[in-house]
């Protein structure tokens, strides 16, 4: 593995911020109090060293009012969902985005759950995003308009087992 994973610090916290609203388009831009509030309600949340790539992750028991989780939540009874994986630019093509995934497997199928569920943006477009998703063996299983947006995203499962 390129890089070492480990869990967020508050000291951490600028540069995932940083991180993040530099990707709003593919993601959605956060406020350092939604940044905060999301790493504290996390089934689990992964970063590198230098805090230049994350994934935060959710479980069918957390209590999040998202569009997204919430489309996941009403369709299955035990999974993990990632709300978001990003890496800067420099670190891209490294392996670190299916690093971090494979963390949360990990740790997924140690709780027993059943399936990893995401969503990629449709409109617009993230082809990288669609292209690891299908390296790593998630299939399509819906999609919808984002509401109060101009996006729309398709959501992916991936069975654990």
């Amino acid at each position: 593995m390129p890089h070492h994973l480990r869990a967020p610090t508050d000291a951490d916290l600028p540069a995932l911020l940083t991180l993040n609203n530099d990707h709003a388009l593919e993601l959605s831009e956060l406020t350092a109090d939604e940044l905060r509030e999301l790493l504290k309600i996390a089934w689990r949340t992964r970063v590198t060293d230098d805090a230049a790539a994350m994934v935060i992750a959710f479980d069918q028991d957390t209590v999040r009012d998202s569009q997204n989780f919430s489309w996941f939540k009403q369709r299955y009874d035990r999974f993990v969902y990632i709300d978001r994986v990003v890496v800067a630019l420099s670190l891209r093509g490294q392996g670190v985005a299916r690093a971090l995934y494979d963390d949360v497997i990990s740790a997924a199928r140690a709780e027993s759950h059943t399936v990893l569920c995401a969503e990629v943006n449709l409109e617009p477009p993230n082809p990288v995003s669609d292209a690891l998703h299908a390296a790593m063996g998630f299939s399509p299983v819906g999609q919808a308009p984002l509401i109060g947006t101009d996006k729309s995203v398709r959501y992916f499962t991936r069975p654990l087992s």
